[in-house]
C-alpha cells in the first residue's frame, strides 16, 4: 500500500479560487484585441476579484482582530 502524500496549503481555497478566476480571465483578455470594450471589462472584473480578495484577508486578519479585542477590552 503506497502512502498518501500530505501538505499544508499556504493559501486559503478562497485565494486559490480567486486566483484560478482571475488568471482565467486576464487569459481571457489577452486573446480579445487591445482597447476592445469587452477587454477591459474582463480586466477590471480580474482587478477587482484581487482587490476583493486582498480586503478579505485584511479584514480576517489576526493582527485585525487583537486591535479590535484590545478596543472592547479598554
Amino acid at each position: 500500500m503506497t502512502k498518501r502524500r500530505r501538505f499544508q496549503q499556504s493559501e486559503s481555497f478562497q485565494d486559490r479560487l480567486e486566483a484560478v478566476r482571475a488568471g482565467n480571465a486576464r487569459e481571457e483578455a489577452a486573446k480579445l484585441p487591445p482597447g476592445n470594450r469587452a477587454a477591459d471589462d474582463i480586466l477590471r472584473k480580474a482587478r477587482q476579484a484581487d482587490t476583493a480578495s486582498h480586503l478579505d484577508d485584511w479584514a480576517n486578519s489576526p493582527e485585525l482582530r487583537a486591535a479590535d479585542m484590545k478596543l472592547i477590552q479598554v
